[in-house]
This record gives structure tokens, C-alpha cells and sequence, in this order.
């Protein structure tokens, strides 16, 4: 044991990733613990983080945010998943669908069907067997827990959001739950002489903040576990080539799509996520083969209104710090490190970090075991996470450009090599424990991309070419005809 009991929780730092942690803590710990959160005004936030995945929901719910009160307060719109455009190849689209495809049986997923009905002559696309994906393409959403009268998946969802109304809206909530907070810039870190922990802040007004655990979510400053603690950092650049991002939001069009657009260029790719009052656009790219100026200049010439503000350039180096938790400082967000957002999973980092450390709440001192274990979770975690991303560079097909070409050529983590060629061998791929995303997610882009499995299970086997046929025609009808009954996403929203 390193200290005595845990009172005074500090976190350095707002936004996004410092009132969810503060949501969080102050649901779970409630009085036990004071929780005092030091921000200042005068601080921008990245901001752009502004699409989700799934896991939102049950964090929502166990903060005891209403859906339609969140969706008000952050102007938030319905996900139904990300269409990939031009990443196999110019002109090609798939995407990556939340929720099932398809009807899965014991011991074989669906996937193995579509590929022996593929090698029989069958046209039919993956996502055509994708309920969310059929749903997204015609702009419609609706809840729905299952197909109707069958035992299939229904939708499953996510949100995009703005950010910066989000953490206003969890600052409120967290409060009127009793979270002190500070307005200030930090400008000192000060450290414990005898075991180099942090002992408090100081502000440039003069104020002193102590405290027995202190929060990292300083963002890319990374003031505390970086700053002061000087923890280090893995730098996966040679993995993840691209190392800056321009953003601008733009009005919003008529019809609100229920889902995220990531358009391939290049030397990079472009995002695309419709909120209620506006558009938010950003091109991510790499700065050897584009400047600024010329990024700038794509990006303008390809959104779909009238630009809201003023482009930003927002330089970035993926990767991770070496701890997550270094002595009494947990870093929570973009201070533990940076994944680009193709597969928006930046917010829901700071979900699941918020989470472990309220698993490993230090209340009676902090133990090495724990904050080892907390490491050894958070490093496989973000791992996992990285290699899904690469996938998404290492399997293009296009040779239009050097970019592209020198994604395909480059080595991968063995993890994902080994993943990769079992499912192109074998038709098989397997989730890892506590992985976060999902055979089917794997799935979707690997086959999108063009890595198609040669071999299936033998289990397809036991249907004749007649019965798979009408599996597979069966499936497609239930799907459209469930995707009929739905409202319009502009109608679900104006119900709002």
C-alpha cells in the first residue's frame, strides 16, 4: 500500500473525457469521495469527437440519462453503423453495420452460408443480410428488439452527438450530484519529495488544489502523466500513417442519414456525421504526402453546405501512454493516448476507463497488484482496438496512389497477421476475451475489403443448394419488410 484511505479525487481537465469520469465516479461513489474538477473556460476542446458506438447506451443508462433529454440537450442524431467508401477500391462501398447479420446456428455464423451461396453464383451483397445496414441505406430508424415473429437481432444503435454540448450537459448533471469545479488554467504540478506522487495543482491565479488521486484529461498536453510524470509513450505512427486532421462543420442537409461516412482519399480519408442543426466534417491525412493548405482545400470542395466556421488543422501522433495509471494519476482520454476516429472509439475509451477505475477504486490506498492489473486490461484493450483500425489500411486494394500502396506493403502487429490469415484460410475468426468489437464487426470489414474466406464450415453442407437458396431469399425478405414498417430518422428525431 502506497497511502492512506482515498478522499479527494482531483481531475485535471473538462471536456468530454473529465465530466464523463466525473459522472461516473460521482454515480458509483457518491459521498464517499470528494470529487473536485479543475477546467477553464479559456481552454478549447478537440471537440470532434462527435460519433459513438453502442456501449453508450448502457453507460447513458447507468449515469440515469434519458435518451430523449440527451438527444435534446446535444443535438443528437441516431447510428446505425459506418459506410466505408473507397477503401477496397475506388467506387466500392460497405459497411461496417451494428448489430446481427443474417441467422447465425450453433457452432457457424451466417457468414459461412453467404460464402458457399457466393461460390454457388449468388450475387448478393453481406450487408444485404444486415438489417441495420438495409435500414441506414433507406434513412430510417426505429426500436426494434427482434425481427418480427422470429428470433433475429433488431437494431442496435448508437449516437452521434456534439461533444462540446455533451460535456456541458454532464456538467450540469454531475453538479447538482455534488462535483466541486474550478475554473482555472493549471500551470504547476507539484510532486511528493518521498514518492514522486502528485500532491496537487497550481493554478495561474495561485490557487492550490490538493489531492490524493488525480485524474489525467488535460488531453494532448497530457500536463500530469506525461508532463509531470514523464511516462512514455508507444508510438504506433508506423502502423496508423496518418498524423493530422482538419475539421469544419457545415449546415445541415435535408434528409439527417442515420449513420457515419468515412470516404477514403488519397492519402487519408474523410468523415462524415449529421447532427440535428448541423453537419460535422474533418479530413483525416497524412502530412508527407498533403499539406494544410491542400487538406484545407479538399475538404471545403467536398462537404454538402455552408461552412459554419472556420477550418481547424489538429495535428495528432497515434499510440498510447506505457501506463495508463503511473502512481496516483490515471489518464482518461486523449492523455492516455490517440486513436483516430475511424471506428469512433475515442469516447468510448473514456467510458471504459472511467469503468475499470471504478473497479479498481483505490479507496484504502493504492496497491501495485491493482494498478498492474488495471494496466495489463487497458493495454489489451487498446491493442485489440488498433489492430481493427489497421485492418482498415493494411487491406486496401487501391493503387492509385504511393499511400496506399505503402499500406498494403507494411508489417503488422502479429496479432492481426495471425487473424487475419486464419480467416482467409479457414473462414473462421474468433473474439478475444473482453475484446470490443464483435465476430460480425471483424466480419463485415474483412469481406469489405476483400479478404474473403476460402474455405466455410462444414455445417453449410448439411442444406442442399435448394434449401440454402431459400435461406438465403427468405432472409433478405424479412429483412426489407422489417425495413419497410420503419420511420423515416427525420421522423423519429421531429418525435423527439
Amino acid at each position: 500500500m502506497k497511502q492512506d484511505k482515498i478522499q479527494n479525487v482531483v481531475i485535471a481537465g473538462g471536456g468530454t473525457g473529465g465530466w464523463i469520469t466525473a459522472a461516473l465516479m460521482v454515480k458509483v461513489l457518491g459521498k464517499t469521495v470528494n470529487i473536485t474538477l479543475v477546467e477553464s473556460d479559456d481552454i478549447g476542446i478537440i471537440g470532434v469527437g462527435e460519433a459513438t458506438i453502442p456501449p453508450i447506451i448502457p453507460f447513458n443508462n447507468a449515469l440515469g440519462i434519458s435518451e430523449r433529454d440527451f438527444l435534446k440537450a446535444t443535438k443528437g442524431t441516431l447510428k446505425l453503423g459506418i459506410e466505408f467508401e473507397n477503401w477496397k477500391q475506388q467506387g466500392d462501398k460497405y459497411m461496417h453495420a451494428f448489430g446481427g447479420i443474417g441467422k447465425n446456428f450453433p457452432f457457424c455464423d451466417f457468414y459461412h452460408f453467404w460464402i458457399r451461396a457466393q461460390q454457388m453464383g449468388d450475387s448478393s451483397e453481406f450487408g444485404e443480410y444486415s438489417l441495420n445496414y438495409q435500414a441506414a441505406k433507406s434513412d430510417k430508424f426505429g426500436k426494434m428488439n427482434h425481427i418480427e415473429g422470429t428470433n433475429l437481432s433488431g437494431i442496435e444503435y448508437a449516437y452521434h452527438f456534439d461533444a462540446g454540448l455533451y460535456a456541458k450537459f454532464l456538467r450540469e448533471h454531475c453538479e447538482k450530484q455534488g462535483v466541486k469545479r474550478i475554473e482555472g488554467i493549471i500551470n504547476q504540478v507539484h510532486l511528493n519529495d518521498e514518492n514522486g506522487y502528485v500532491s496537487s495543482l497550481k493554478l495561474e491565479n495561485g490557487t492550490r488544489i490538493d489531492g490524493d488521486l488525480f485524474v489525467d484529461c488535460t488531453g494532448l498536453k497530457a500536463l500530469l502523466i506525461e508532463g509531470a510524470l514523464s511516462t512514455g509513450f508507444d508510438d504506433w505512427s508506423h502502423w496508423l500513417p496518418c498524423n493530422k486532421a482538419v475539421a469544419v462543420p457545415c449546415e445541415s442537409t435535408e434528409t439527417i442519414r442515420p449513420y457515419t461516412q468515412s470516404i477514403a482519399h488519397e492519402c487519408g480519408w474523410q468523415w462524415r456525421i449529421p447532427l440535428q442543426h448541423r453537419i460535422g466534417n474533418g479530413l483525416v491525412y497524412s502530412s508527407k504526402h498533403m499539406s494544410d493548405e491542400q487538406a484545407i482545400e479538399k475538404l471545403l470542395n467536398n462537404i454538402d453546405g455552408k461552412p459554419l466556421a472556420d477550418p481547424r488543422v489538429i495535428p495528432f501522433k497515434t499510440g498510447r501512454r506505457r501506463k495508463q495509471w503511473n502512481k496516483n494519476v490515471i489518464a482518461i482520454g486523449l492523455s492516455s493516448g490517440f486513436f483516430e476516429p475511424l471506428e469512433s472509439t475515442n469516447i468510448h475509451l473514456i467510458q471504459s476507463a472511467a469503468t475499470r477505475l471504478m473497479k479498481f477504486f483505490p479507496h484504502n490506498g493504492i496497491k501495485d497488484v491493482e494498478v498492474e492489473e488495471f494496466n495489463r486490461q487497458s493495454q489489451i484493450e487498446s491493442e485489440r482496438m488498433r489492430d481493427f483500425i489497421i485492418l482498415h489500411y493494411k487491406q486496401n486494394q487501391r493503387d492509385d496512389t504511393e499511400f496506399w500502396r505503402a499500406c498494403q506493403r507494411m508489417d503488422v502487429p502479429e496479432t492481426l497477421t495471425k487473424k487475419m490469415e486464419l480467416f482467409e484460410q479457414s473462414g473462421k475468426i474468433f473474439r478475444e476475451q473482453d475484446e470490443l468489437f464483435t465476430e460480425i464487426a471483424w466480419q463485415q470489414v474483412m469481406i469489405g475489403q476483400g479478404l474473403v474466406p476460402k474455405d466455410y464450415h462444414p455445417l453449410v453442407d448439411s442444406l442442399s443448394k435448394e434449401q440454402l437458396s431459400e435461406l438465403m431469399e427468405n432472409l433478405k425478405t424479412l429483412i426489407n419488410r422489417s425495413v419497410d414498417k420503419l420511420p423515416s430518422h427525420n421522423e423519429f428525431l421531429n418525435n423527439i
